[in-house]
């Protein structure tokens, strides 16, 4: 198995004839999924996702793959492939269009419809081509075939994509599901059909590779969630990824069986739910679905909520409720289901907003007391089956963390794959495929690209280490004025703390040693304010070090006059 280099330099020109692949995200992480293909001098794009952030990224909304290395080659994108329409694959979309706003988008009918809704709020219309599987579309000098891929979204693809380099498949986010609740099954037929064809490289969904076995249907959980129905007392309130259309369905059955009426919450779910509906997707008897405002003239055991915040997300509806910060109020007797999985990272805040439902009286019902949630990755068992089918010459595992990639390229090896043609690769490495062999050619930047408000890229990782360093230690500023001409001290110091744990008063103890290091200073002919902040900074914070264990930001402020 080949792996990646630190040292790794620039890849060189492609040589003609060749395919080069480079995942700018999704691999080492799970999220922000988003592959470059090349051939010819011509590029296509298979996904463009977002990662969202952890608690060592504070105050960030959101992160994206980094466009550097493409930034100067926007016209020689072909389009977009979009695999499915979770926020891992389609939230990075409209920041790449803002660069380049007519880059076609191509997908199904529902993946379409979301990002076109999502790039309606940056003011965006798409340029759009609608396949569905079974379809073959020339993409510039890419030759792209659609397949049916079973996952948590309706509408899921894999894409088969020919060059004369080869033809590589691209498996998307996918499952083996046999019996789907859409009854669209993931089509190994058409894999198969490819794979006598020939398939060169094989990247595959590598998110469930650590787990042994066949991932449970979806279906499984209706038993489950009608029990849950069955012993509510007072309201249900649902928490799940606002693009989790299967199981929405789901929720609004039971509701429908148990006499029950669904409100959505947040701008999100109601959003896409209402595309769903619209399209088809979603199947909503008449009367079932009732406007938020309306819930206080129903009583409590009538009423089914489905809100976003199944995450832990800060501002998302469940952790405002958590929080008492929202007009919905958890009161005794309520339950809260958790329908989804955790993403890794997530788990802290997760448990905090069990928590903190559960303070206020609600019983929380998740994955670790129920089975309200199956995954919509293939586990082992499914891949190994995957693999047999397919027999792709090389292979290049996608989609996942570290282990996952390497359980994955174990995987493929089990089944014959060779180990000297399998590549575990990481985000910004480029794979080429040259006369039928998948090799490791250099790296291109790939770093985390930071979403801030309106700021893109404006945060770098030394503002998120202050940011840090403010939350954790907080932050002692210290006020001087000196004479212009001879550095000597005319007002000040003046210190004060905020979020240290230092009270005021406490800093009398240093004073003295501030001013008699200026003083010292100003006999040397030291007059310069940056370094006097430097020597400002470097004795106060020796102090704070000595006196209290702790390195909390020092802002020193040193005024001329």
């Amino acid at each position: 198995m080949s792996h990646p280099h630190p040292e790794l330099g620039s890849p060189p020109p492609l040589p003609e004839g060749g395919l080069r692949v480079t995942p700018l995200g999704g691999l080492g992480e799970i999220g922000r999924n988003m592959t470059v293909f090349e051939y010819g001098g011509r590029l296509l794009i298979v996904d463009c996702g977002v990662l969202f952030p952890e608690e060592e990224q504070p105050g960030i909304d959101l992160i994206l793959p980094d466009f550097s290395s493409i930034r100067d080659r926007l016209d020689d994108i072909e389009g977009i492939v979009l695999t499915h329409g979770h926020e891992d694959h389609i939230g990075g979309v409209p920041y790449l269009l803002r660069e380049k706003p007519d880059i076609p988008l191509i997908g199904s009918k529902l993946t379409l419809a979301l990002i076109e809704a999502k790039l309606q709020e940056h003011r965006i219309r798409p340029y759009t081509l609608e396949v569905a599987e079974g379809n073959r579309e020339r993409i510039g000098p890419f030759d792209c075939e659609f397949v049916a891929v079973n996952h948590s979204i309706p509408d899921a693809l894999a894409v088969a994509i020919r060059t004369p380099a080869g033809m590589v498949v691209h498996t998307g986010d996918f499952k083996m599901d046999q019996l789907p609740l859409d009854n669209r099954l993931t089509d190994l037929h058409a894999f198969a059909r490819l794979s006598e064809e020939g398939i060169d490289l094989l990247l595959s969904d590598s998110t469930n590779a650590e787990v042994p076995g066949f991932t449970p249907h979806e279906r499984d959980i209706s038993n489950v969630l009608r029990q849950v129905f069955a012993g509510a007392r007072k309201r249900i309130i649902v928490a799940s990824f606002a693009s989790h259309v299967h199981r929405i369905q789901q929720i609004l059955d039971a509701a429908h069986e148990y006499g029950r009426r669904v409100a959505f919450v947040g701008r999100s779910m109601v959003r896409n739910m209402g595309i769903a509906r619209d399209l088809g997707y979603l199947r909503v008897p008449p009367g079932l679905v009732v406007d938020v405002k309306t819930l206080d003239d129903l009583p409590d055991h009538e009423v089914v909520l489905v809100c976003t915040g199944s995450q832990g997300e800060p501002m998302a509806a469940l952790s405002r409720m958590a929080n008492r910060d929202h007009q919905i109020r958890i009161v005794q007797g309520d339950t809260v289901i958790l329908a989804s999985s955790l993403i890794p990272g997530n788990e802290n805040a997760v448990y905090r907003v069990i928590n903190g439902l559960t303070r206020w009286g609600a019983n929380v019902v998740h994955k670790g007391n129920a089975k309200v949630h199956v995954s919509g990755h293939a586990s082992a068992g499914e891949l190994l089956y995957f693999y047999n089918i397919c027999r792709p010459k090389n292979l290049m595992p996608v989609h996942g963390e570290w282990r996952h990639l390497r359980a994955n390229a174990e995987l493929g090896a089990m089944t014959g794959v060779p180990h000297d043609r399998i590549v575990i690769a990481e985000d910004g490495v480029a794979v080429d495929l040259i006369e039928g062999k998948a090799r490791i050619s250099g790296k291109v930047q790939a770093g985390y690209v930071y979403v801030d408000g309106l700021s893109v890229g404006g945060v770098g990782e030394p503002a998120l280490k202050d940011r840090k360093i403010l939350g954790d230690e907080g932050i002692i500023s210290v006020f001087v004025v000196v004479d212009a001409s001879t550095g000597k001290i005319t007002g000040g110091p003046h210190i004060q703390a905020r979020g240290s744990g230092i009270e005021d008063s406490a800093f009398g103890d240093v004073v003295p040693r501030i001013t008699e290091v200026l003083e010292r200073s100003a006999q040397d002919g030291v007059v310069e304010p940056h370094q006097l902040q430097q020597l400002i900074r470097r004795t106060l914070g020796r102090w704070v070090s000595d006196t209290y264990r702790r390195r909390p930001m020092i802002l020193p402020v040193v005024v001329e006059v």
